[in-house]
């Protein structure tokens, strides 16, 4: 998780099949840069806690949303896309 935490940026350009170049034309994409920016700073607030049960459950679910961020991103371009007609 740790290597394709790192990896997945990689990919980002690849993965980037949106019709507009900037997030101004969609909102939902807007909102989802924020969720993963507080997701971000969440998981760097976690990972100096200690190893212990709160903290342990918390990463793991800030962890799988950190990846969900990835699959639902694109997909929402996609239907904003269609939405607008490109």
């Amino acid at each position: 998780a740790l290597v394709m935490s790192i990896a997945i940026l990689f990919f980002l350009p690849i993965l980037h099949a949106s019709k507009s170049q900037g997030l101004q034309f969609y909102p939902m994409n807007q909102i989802l840069f924020w969720y993963m920016f507080i997701i971000v700073i969440l998981l760097t607030w976690i990972g100096a806690r200690p190893v212990e049960d709160p903290y342990i459950l918390t990463g793991q679910i800030l962890t799988v949303l950190y990846f969900l961020y990835y699959i639902i991103n694109p997909i929402v371009s996609k239907i904003w896309d269609k939405t607008l007609n490109y």
